[in-house]
């Protein structure tokens, strides 16, 4: 099987990692902007950011066959910093219409703010305006009232809900999402978020429609191969193989193709590596052989 996994944070991740995903199958990630773990002070540092998910990230991951996508937004926990999250809400424009983005995210409500709001609005204006589908963070308290809220604030912004995806959603959540027709992500992650023996049922109840399973694997405890291990747990415990296939690769195919970003026919087809490229001077190599693929002979 192929997976795609729509939210990883593959800047927090080793080059080991994507190797380790590649040889389970995943062909596809979305990498959205987030919170780096401690809070950055200027604006320049959020453009750096922006520009190596942009760059960086995505040379990295081609060089082991895995096509990476990401998210540009303002997160919601540093959304509380005002004055600065002016300045990020400034130059947003300039990085969400660049080539591979495929959504504004991730965006929303962390302690359910007025100021994470006003991010949140500004934000959902700027989708609306270019046409673009949003990633929204669910808090991690309060879940069930900051998903309700985000889908609600979407709806008078005027996003449709078909562009909307909600993430780290649980069993008291996903109801809600799918009732108001948007797109119900889960987060596989150790402890804090969902498991995937939880995963299994939850599809088992409400099957595959708009369901998208994903790691958000960043820099805490946490399984870059949460999406392979998770669709290999619920063929085992009897779920339909085309149900798998939909929640963990097609998807999240459907809704972030809505971008215009996703080159459906080139993803289909079999990466061809060249590990001799350089980025900025610089390879994923140390050393090693690089891996020079044959391209396929045109028929």
């Amino acid at each position: 099987m192929r997976f795609f996994d729509p939210h990883i944070h593959m800047i927090s991740r080793t080059t080991d990692d994507y190797e380790a995903m590649s040889r389970a199958g995943v062909r596809a990630v979305i990498e959205p902007a987030f919170w780096i773990g401690q809070p950055r002070t200027t604006l320049g540092a959020f453009v750096d950011y922006f520009s190596q998910i942009l760059g960086w990230e995505r040379f990295r991951a081609s060089q082991f066959g895995i096509a990476h996508y990401c998210c540009i937004g303002l997160n919601s926990k540093e959304a509380n910093n005002e004055p600065l999250a002016k300045d990020v809400l400034a130059v947003l424009e300039r990085f969400v219409l660049k080539e591979g983005v495929v959504a504004v995210g991730e965006i929303g409500y962390d302690e359910i703010s007025a100021a994470e709001e006003r991010a949140y609005v500004a934000q959902l204006a700027l989708a609306v305006k270019h046409d673009m589908v949003v990633m929204v963070h669910s808090p991690h308290r309060d879940k069930k009232r900051g998903i309700q809220r985000s889908l609600s604030v979407a709806k008078e912004c005027g996003q449709p809900m078909t562009k909307l995806v909600i993430d780290h959603n649980n069993e008291e959540t996903v109801q809600d999402v799918l009732d108001a027709g948007a797109w119900a992500a889960f987060t596989i992650y150790p402890h804090t978020k969902m498991g995937s023996e939880r995963m299994v049922e939850i599809v088992r109840k409400y099957g595959p429609e708009r369901i998208i399973v994903d790691s958000s694997a960043d820099w805490g405890i946490s399984d870059p191969l949460s999406v392979p291990k998770t669709a290999a747990l619920m063929l085992q415990r009897g779920i339909d193989p085309a149900w798998v296939e939909k929640v963990t690769w097609q998807n999240a195919l459907d809704a972030y193709a809505q971008s215009g970003q996703i080159d459906v026919p080139a993803l289909l087809a079999t990466p061809v590596i060249d590990q001799r490229a350089l980025f900025s001077d610089n390879s994923v190599l140390r050393g090693q052989a690089p891996r020079v693929d044959e391209a396929p002979v045109p028929n």
